[in-house]
């Protein structure tokens, strides 16, 4: 069997695959994925984010192949669609960005489905189906999927690391919006940020203090030690005792929690997931968030579940597959 699969024995030779792509600034990362959820080795090329969207599609392109090539001489019956998990704004309807930051250059705009089509052409039979979403909303989906809230009927999902985005999961569907943003807390106007600028260039949002960036910029105006690399040395600073490190973990946190209460009130889900790096850094972190969200909650909401994610990097390219296996499993009907 191809080394792709070697790390996944439970995909049987004969199953029917998607492939699934987590498609970041710094990374993109992908695998095939069956139609249980079970993924198999993920690869990962580095994105050429300052080359432009015509330099990242070509490194998407570039990956399927080497993730789908071996399968034609390992026994694999077909890819039946691609599933993409990328930074940005996004209209899945049309596969098309719709804004991204500046992290992503010239990527709003980008057709990303079409685009795809274009490249891989020549690599397939007949043109498959191309499901696009939003990275979070990706993750959210493989952890609704086949991860932490597998079991329930709705989830908030909140990823906190470099940004801090979100995600709402009914019925194993993610809430888009109308305007394709639905779940987008990093910009929810938040109690204790004060006149912080978020990265939308906003005071006052929920990013300006809660991310892994936001909370290491606290610890140095808070008058912290000016060598303190990043948010994870912050985090270790506090783990020690450090006060000025405790001081900002317990801003940073408390504001994510205040900032998820706020939706749960609205929404009441069954459940919150946390993930990211910062949310999964340790105790000081998930403690001080967990608290600040119980003190905001109303009595009947008061013992909602929150816990965190299973399912680590490989959840954005699980859910990206599974968005290509609704588009297969519609085309069926």
């Amino acid at each position: 069997m191809s080394s792709v699969l070697r790390a996944s024995e439970m995909i049987a030779v004969g199953a029917d695959l998607v492939v699934g792509i987590d498609l970041g600034g710094t990374k993109i990362a992908g695998a095939v994925v069956d139609a249980s959820g079970t993924v198999g080795t993920i690869q990962s090329h580095p994105t050429p984010a300052a080359q432009g969207s015509s330099a990242v599609l070509d490194a998407v392109a570039a990956l399927i192949r080497d993730l789908t090539t071996p399968l034609r001489r390992d026994g694999f019956r077909q890819i039946l669609g691609i599933g993409i998990g990328t930074a940005g704004v996004v209209d899945s309807h049309r596969g098309r960005i719709v804004s991204a930051t500046s992290a992503m250059p010239g990527w709003a705009g980008t057709e990303v489905a079409g685009g795809l089509r274009t490249r891989l052409d020549s690599l397939f039979h007949e043109e498959l189906p191309i499901h696009v979403q939003n990275d979070v909303d990706a993750h959210a989906t493989g952890e609704s999927w086949v991860g932490a809230a597998a079991d329930v009927k709705s989830a908030l999902v909140v990823a906190v690391g470099t940004g801090v985005g979100g995600s709402i999961v009914i019925d194993g569907s993610v809430l888009r919006g109308s305007r394709h943003v639905a779940g987008e807390i990093g910009h929810l106007p938040t109690a204790g940020v004060g006149e912080l600028v978020c990265s939308c260039g906003r005071p006052g949002h929920l990013e300006a203090l809660g991310s892994g960036p936001a909370l290491h910029r606290r610890y140095l105006a808070l008058g912290g030690m000016t060598g303190c690399a990043d948010a994870r040395e912050v985090v270790a600073r506090a783990s020690q005792g450090d006060s000025t490190a405790l001081r900002a973990v317990e801003d940073s946190a408390s504001a994510v929690g205040r900032a998820a209460a706020a939706v749960v009130t609205v929404l009441d889900p069954e459940t919150v997931v946390l993930t990211g790096s910062l949310a999964l850094s340790g105790r000081l972190w998930w403690g001080a968030m967990e608290s600040a969200l119980r003190r905001e909650l109303i009595d009947p909401l008061g013992g909602i579940p929150v816990i965190p994610a299973m399912l680590g990097n490989a959840a954005a390219v699980i859910g990206a597959a599974r968005g290509a296996w609704d588009l297969v499993e519609g085309r069926r009907q």
